[in-house]
C-alpha cells in the first residue's frame, strides 16, 4: 500500500531521486537547471542571463498575492538578478469565492509588483473544485548580466556565512494572521498580534535590496530560506555545493515576537518558515564590507557562522557543545494547520 506523503516539501532525498530520473535539462543554453538548494533556473541569452522561478503560497491565505510576488522575486535576487517580469495562476474555491475575494488578490499582486518596479505580464485565474482556500502560484522572470550571476553551487571552504534581519518573518506574520482569534484565545494581546502581522511589511517579506546590495561585492552564494526554515536553507546552501558548514546558534538573530508564537504552537524557529531573511555566503575578505553596505542602508546583517570541508559535516556549536545540524524539508508551520 502506498504511503501518504507528509505536508510540505518533498523529503530531499525522494526529490534527488526524481531529478536523477527525470530533471535533466536537454537544452545546451540552461545554465542552472533543477537540483537541491537550486531555486532559480538560469537560461543563457547573447548578452546576458534570464533567471526564472515558480513558487506557489499555500500556508498564506491572507495577503496571498503580496506573498505570491515576493517570496518569486527573491528567488530571483539570490541569483544576483534583478525580477523583472511576473505571471500568477489563482486558484479560487468554489461555492466560496466572491468577486471581491479575487478583486483582493489581483490587488495585492499589483501593490506588491509596483513596489518592486515588477511588471504583471499575464497568468490564469479560475474557480475550481475541491479547494478550501484560495492557491496562488506565481511564475518570476529576471535579468542578470553574465559576470554577477551567484550560483549556489558557489560556496567554498573558509566562506563566512552571513544572515540578514532575523528568522521567522514569514512564520510570525502566517501565524499571527492565520490563529489570530486561537491566540487571542491563549492570552495574547491584540495589539501585538497585529504587530506580529504587519512582518509581512516590517521587517518585510522582501530580500532583494539587500541580495542587490550584497552582489556589488564577491559573493559565492544566496539563499532565500523558506519552507523548513533556516536550517533547511543552510542544507540546501552546503549540499548544493558539498561543504560543511559550522554554525554559532548564539549569533542567530530571532525576533522575541518570533519566539514567542513559535513557542505557543511549540514549534522550533530553526524549522519554521522564514522568507524575509536572505543568506549571504562570501569570502572573509568582501564581508565586512557587504556588511558595512548593508548597515548603511540600515539593514541588520551579522554573520552566523563558517564554511567548512565536505567532510565536516552540517554541524551548530550550542553553548560550546558542537552537533549535528537537524534540519527537515518538512516545515514547522505545518503543525498549526493539522
Amino acid at each position: 500500500m502506498n504511503t501518504a506523503l507528509p505536508l510540505g516539501k518533498l523529503n530531499y532525498s525522494l526529490f534527488e531521486s526524481l531529478l536523477k530520473q527525470f530533471g535533466t535539462p536537454s537544452d545546451p543554453r540552461v545554465i542552472v537547471g533543477p537540483g537541491i538548494g537550486q531555486d532559480a533556473a538560469v537560461i543563457e541569452y547573447p548578452d546576458r542571463y534570464l533567471v526564472t522561478k515558480t513558487d506557489p503560497i499555500t500556508f498564506a491565505t491572507d495577503n496571498i498575492g503580496w506573498y505570491a510576488v515576493n517570496v518569486n522575486a527573491n528567488d530571483i535576487a539570490t541569483t544576483g538578478a534583478t525580477p523583472k517580469w511576473f505571471m500568477a495562476t489563482i486558484l479560487l474555491p468554489e461555492k466560496k469565492s466572491a468577486e471581491e475575494d479575487v478583486t483582493h488578490i489581483f490587488s495585492q499582486i499589483d501593490e506588491a509588483a509596483k513596489t518592486l518596479n515588477i511588471s504583471v505580464i499575464g497568468g490564469h485565474t479560475e474557480v475550481s473544485y475541491r479547494l478550501d482556500r484560495p492557491i496562488v502560484v506565481g511564475s518570476m522572470l529576471g535579468e542578470v548580466a553574465k559576470n554577477k550571476l551567484v550560483k549556489s553551487t558557489g560556496a567554498k571552504p573558509g566562506d563566512v556565512v552571513i544572515l540578514t534581519k532575523g528568522i521567522v518573518i514569514e512564520g510570525t506574520s502566517i501565524i499571527a494572521r492565520e490563529k489570530y482569534d486561537e491566540l487571542l484565545k491563549k492570552g495574547l494581546d491584540g495589539q501585538f498580534l497585529d504587530h506580529c502581522k504587519n512582518f509581512l511589511h516590517k521587517p518585510g517579506l522582501s530580500i532583494v535590496a539587500e541580495a542587490l546590495l550584497a552582489n556589488e561585492y564577491e559573493v559565492h552564494a544566496m539563499h532565500d530560506p523558506t519552507e523548513g526554515g533556516l536550517t533547511a536553507g543552510l542544507f540546501e546552501i552546503a549540499y548544493a555545493a558539498k561543504v560543511g558548514m559550522l554554525i554559532q546558534k548564539k549569533d542567530i538573530p530571532i525576533f522575541p515576537e518570533s519566539v514567542r508564537l513559535c513557542k505557543a504552537f511549540g514549534l522550533n524557529p530553526l524549522q519554521t518558515i522564514t522568507s524575509g531573511t536572505l543568506l549571504i555566503v562570501a569570502p572573509k575578505t568582501s564581508s565586512a564590507a557587504i556588511l558595512s553596505k548593508l548597515q548603511e542602508h540600515a539593514i541588520r546583517a551579522v554573520v552566523i557562522g563558517e564554511v567548512k570541508d565536505w567532510a565536516f559535516g552540517l554541524k551548530i556549536s550550542d553553548s560550546g557543545k558542537v552537533q549535528d545540524l537537524i534540519h527537515s524539508a518538512k516545515d514547522e508551520i505545518t503543525k498549526i494547520f493539522k
